[in-house]
């Protein structure tokens, strides 16, 4: 009794003097800086829903709220995560019920989780991590360091705590080893969370919230055994290998391949379910994944069928149990199979499936597991979806839908880069421009001009196809850059784009005048071409060089031209 109560006294007087004075030195020094307090708002109810979720691993209750606390510290840095951890130990505290009194609990484990927040956050700064930083590999990295070193000294407090009262635990205890554990399937969460938030706002903690909370749901089932915990790890693995990819492609990829080594299964497939039918993604026989295309099926045959039907997942030991099931698209020696849906939005869009040559080649945890991967798989996809469309968007004009400047100045210096190299021999590029569009606009209207942009913009891309960059440059200036083509054969495309541009007849409606109807109307091309090496090896020289034959050669020579710069 009189230990605990001397023990109670020092936590107390500790808390009094750290915790409170703690968090004004670190608003002072880390203030934060909050341009979206709903935002906030909606992280603090989403991280209080995660915290009234406690999930049983090893027999003890855990909360998953490090993946909201994580994305937290990296939008709005170490003050704000203070704060939520502070009321994430409450939570704790009151859903976890021991024989310790709370008025111990309390002191001890709110300033353990200030140490806790205090040394990661400095460890993060450190190591040279930027608060609100949108590079993925900084992300991260430092967000990595952040996150290690927050499990590592939360338990060297506890191991240090438990020395001071007696107990001579193992540091690298089996709940130590559940930590980190914990550790590496839960930071892709946090990163993508963190991302996916910065790019679309609230709507990323509804898409990333459904499916986590599935996935807590699922692994509430799941026992202590060793093959669990092993292949828990190894899910961690993958999440953190998806985390890391931002093409579709290469999400795909890596989640058949890397689900067929962890299953030790010789075929993975995954398919696609849309229009009503089936058509297979990505198949992965034998330890690599094959380039052969198989035919479309009906949504409800095979196993798959059976899977998009039920909505539900399936294992079968041998071959005999879907022997009914057979479609033909399965080798002929496979006996085990294991299925389950692949649902983006609650709303099912494919399926994987696993095939093994042996029977009974699946336990039943491993299909709580694969649930809990194709979660993620879909999820990683929806990602890549949104950061595909934002990047997208930082490279297209909004109206013509061609390159803007920005893509285009990359791709100059990429060809140029690879001419300096050897790997390209010349680069031409022409430059055109509208004659005469500031009148256009004058007379029928600024909404007219952009139909004939639209129009000319499809006319270009029509023409130079896959030969080469177009890009809408500004304005009424386009820019085509084509690699290996030689100045006389650029010229001779330059040449064959006006003339058809001059003989195109470009309907608009216009918008001044009594006469608002529909009208036909013709515009004309000046053009200047310059090519690599010949005029210049280096990039804004070549368009500067472009543009000067443009003025010069055309437009000064009387308009619907094309020219070649000369030194």
């Amino acid at each position: 009794m009189g230990s605990n109560f001397t023990r109670k006294k020092i936590l107390w007087c500790l808390w009094a003097l750290i915790v409170p004075a703690g968090l004004v030195i670190v608003y002072h020094f880390f203030p934060p800086s909050v341009a979206d307090p709903w935002n906030l708002l909606a992280y603090v109810l989403f991280f209080v829903l995660m915290s009234l979720m406690p999930m049983n691993i090893n027999g003890a209750s855990t909360f998953l709220v490090q993946w909201v606390t994580v994305a937290l510290f990296l939008k709005y840095g170490l003050f704000i995560e203070m704060l939520v951890s502070q009321a994430s130990m409450l939570i704790v505290l009151y859903r976890i019920r021991t024989n310790e009194e709370q008025s111990l609990r309390i002191p001890f484990n709110s300033l353990m989780f200030f140490l806790v927040s205090l040394i990661a956050g400095l460890a993060y700064i450190g190591a040279g991590g930027q608060i609100g930083s949108l590079e993925l590999t900084h992300v991260i990295v430092y967000g990595l360091v952040f996150q290690v070193v927050s499990v590592l000294s939360n338990q060297v407090i506890y191991k240090l705590y438990d020395y001071t009262t007696g107990n001579r635990s193992k540091f690298f205890s089996i709940d130590a080893i559940w930590d980190f554990a914990l550790m590496l399937v839960i930071f892709p969460f946090a990163i993508a969370l963190y991302m996916f938030e910065s790019y679309i706002g609230i709507p990323a903690l509804v898409l990333l919230g459904v499916p986590f909370f599935i996935m807590a749901a699922v692994m509430k089932k799941f026992t202590s055994s060793e093959q669990v915990n092993i292949d828990l790890k190894r899910a961690g693995a993958i999440g953190h290998q998806l985390a890391d990819r931002l093409e579709t492609n290469e999400v795909l990829d890596q989640f058949v391949v890397q689900v067929a080594k962890m299953f030790k299964v010789e075929y993975a497939y995954v398919i696609d379910y849309r229009d009503g039918q089936q058509q297979m993604l990505r198949i992965y026989e034998n330890n690599q994944l094959q380039p052969r295309e198989i035919a479309s099926i009906p949504y409800n045959r095979g196993i798959a069928g059976k899977v998009i039907v039920t909505n539900d997942s399936y294992i079968y030991d041998e071959k005999s149990q879907w022997q009914d099931l057979i479609t033909g698209n399965l080798p002929k020696d496979t006996e085990s199979l294991m299925a389950t849906p692949i649902a983006r939005n609650n709303k099912t869009e494919g399926v994987l499936v696993l095939a093994s040559k042996k029977r009974y080649a699946f336990a039943k945890h491993q299909l709580q597991i694969l649930e809990i991967l194709s979660t993620y798989f879909a999820v990683s996809l929806e990602k890549t979806s949104y950061m595909q469309k934002v990047i997208a968007k930082s490279e297209r004009c909004g109206l013509t839908k061609l390159y803007n400047y920005r893509y285009l100045d990359e791709s100059l210096e990429s060809c140029i880069a690879e001419m300096h190299k050897g790997k390209l021999e010349q680069l031409s590029l022409i430059m055109m421009d509208i004659d005469h569009f500031k009148s256009i606009n004058d007379r029928y209207g600024h909404q007219s001009g952009n139909d004939i942009l639209v129009q000319l913009a499809a006319i270009l891309t029509e023409e130079i196809g896959e030969e080469g960059t177009i890009a809408r440059y500004g304005g009424e200036e386009f820019v085509v850059l084509l690699t290996d083509y030689s100045k006389d054969l650029a010229m001779l495309l330059a040449e064959n784009l006006r003339r058809r541009i001059e003989k195109h007849e470009f309907l608009i409606k216009s918008d001044l005048g009594d006469d608002r109807g529909q009208q036909i109307v013709h515009i004309t091309l000046s053009i200047g071409v310059s090519t690599a090496p010949d005029d210049s090896d280096e990039g804004m020289a070549l368009i500067r060089n472009a543009d000067r034959a443009l003025y010069i050669g055309a437009k000064q020579a009387g308009r619907n031209k094309v020219a070649a710069y000369s030194k």
